[in-house]
């Protein structure tokens, strides 16, 4: 097991600060980006900029960490999505540099949220309870999540789809079905969020954050050249929406909405492949997140609030990963332990009857 060193990044790491991350061990996440950064500072969240130096002289793993001021407590750190580490052997250095980080130029911190894109097995959990960490619940949808390669050509890329979704492309396309990649306009983020909304009200309740939230991000990614919406449309409106994100060699599916009771056949699905197409011929994306399933143990659940979802994006994949989860460091127990029992929930109410939008 390596052993690292933590310091913040230089001014000058943080201008170039997604070419750092996406040559991480992982390649990166797009919600440790610097588009993401500036939209989590803009809600609440105070962006710090993390280097881990493995002692090795191996490549250095690059890391956003969202903090938060607790009041009575000190700072809390939420490293959505990371560390980005080699394997999950690497996590016991990281969780000991980041004690000594906190004990000098990160002081003040009592807790850190990890989120690591490790995949989950026995081992992964029992080594990171070894190295004092704490099973906390999940943030982020996509712990579960249906991951689609996308290096096959385009005709050995198609029929590596699941036949559902396969034969549900081939139709729409047959049938005439257009997607149309669209401006950002306010007027089409608008219509993206309303078909965004139909969706939160049905199975799959999801939860939306504001109007606003979802125009800066939409906005900052776009501007950087990394996101994008497309929509289908039927009656002249739209009917069908996607956001998509190329990261680094990564394609995300991250946002979506749909009407519900739509005549044509299979444009979710053709809309999707085109997206998966651009991000592919464009950006040379390796791999598509379809961000968020069931876990693998319950994708027959119909009871599971994803369970639709899950149906759908895995008629594109077969490989649905499970993730790790989310762990918390505590650095100060007794602080951690007062914000574990009651804390955290009176936060997150406050903060939810402010602003009206969730905490993390």
């Amino acid at each position: 097991m390596r052993e690292f060193t933590a310091r913040f990044a230089t001014d000058e790491e943080i201008r170039a600060w997604d070419s750092h991350v996406t040559a991480n061990p992982s390649g990166g996440n797009l919600l440790q980006s610097q588009a993401f950064a500036e939209v989590k500072k803009d809600h609440g969240w105070t962006p710090r900029y993390v280097v881990y130096e493995a002692t090795d002289g191996s490549q250095p793993s690059y890391n956003l960490a969202l903090e938060k001021r607790v009041p009575g407590l000190g700072k809390i750190w939420y490293m959505i999505k990371g560390p980005d580490v080699e394997s999950i052997d690497d996590m016991p250095g990281i969780v000991a540099a980041n004690k000594k980080f906190v004990a000098g130029a990160a002081k003040g911190v009592f807790a850190i949220k990890y989120e690591p894109e490790i995949l989950a097995s026995d081992y992964a959990s029992g080594l990171l309870a070894r190295c004092g960490l704490v099973k906390s619940f999940e943030i982020q949808p996509n712990d579960s999540t249906a991951v689609l390669d996308t290096t096959p050509d385009e005709k050995a890329l198609l029929k590596s789809l699941h036949s559902r979704g396969r034969n549900a492309v081939r139709r729409a396309t047959r049938e005439g079905c257009e997607v149309e990649r669209v401006e950002l306009t306010e007027e089409n983020m608008r219509a993206m969020y309303a078909l965004m909304d139909t969706v939160g009200q049905g199975h799959a309740k999801v939860t939306l954050r504001s109007y606003e939230y979802y125009r800066a991000f939409w906005t900052n990614f776009a501007e950087r050249g990394q996101g994008r919406l497309y929509f289908t449309y039927e009656d002249g409106e739209p009917s069908v929406g996607a956001y998509v994100i190329a990261y680094g060699s990564k394609g995300t599916y991250k946002d979506g909405g749909s009407k519900p009771r739509r005549k044509q056949y299979g444009d979710s699905h053709l809309l999707q492949w085109q997206a998966i197409l651009d991000l592919k011929n464009e950006f040379e994306i390796e791999q598509y997140d379809f961000c968020g399933t069931p876990p693998s143990d319950q994708l027959k659940n119909k009871e599971h609030h994803y369970y639709g979802l899950g149906l759908f994006k895995t008629s594109f994949t077969k490989t649905v990963v499970d993730y790790v989860g989310l762990w918390d460091q505590p650095l100060n127990k007794a602080k951690y332990a007062a914000w574990a029992n009651i804390g955290e929930k009176v936060q997150r109410q406050l903060w939810v009857r402010r602003t009206g939008q969730p905490f993390y």
